[in-house]
């Protein structure tokens, strides 16, 4: 690994971490899991359906991350 040394106030070098943040606010400190796989399948469905296709985000104006992508994509092919 490269340790990252961004500038002050370039706020993409954490959002990798910040992601991380938010699944273990949201999901894991609840839960106890009772194995490794079904903590693997649970973060997995976590992370696909919900976060990806349902949780709206502010940063992307309120969409989902799926919706958001898939507006992206119909705007290039009016354009």
């Amino acid at each position: 690994m490269i340790a990252s040394m961004s500038r002050k106030g370039d706020c993409y070098d954490n959002a990798p971490i910040e992601s991380w943040g938010i699944l273990k606010t949201e999901l894991v400190h609840h839960r106890r899991f009772k194995t490794r796989q079904q903590a693997i399948q649970e973060i997995t469905e976590y992370i696909e359906i919900f976060y990806n296709r349902q949780r709206r985000q502010k940063r992307l104006g309120y969409w989902s991350p799926a919706q958001f992508t898939q507006r992206y994509y119909a705007n290039l092919l009016v354009a």
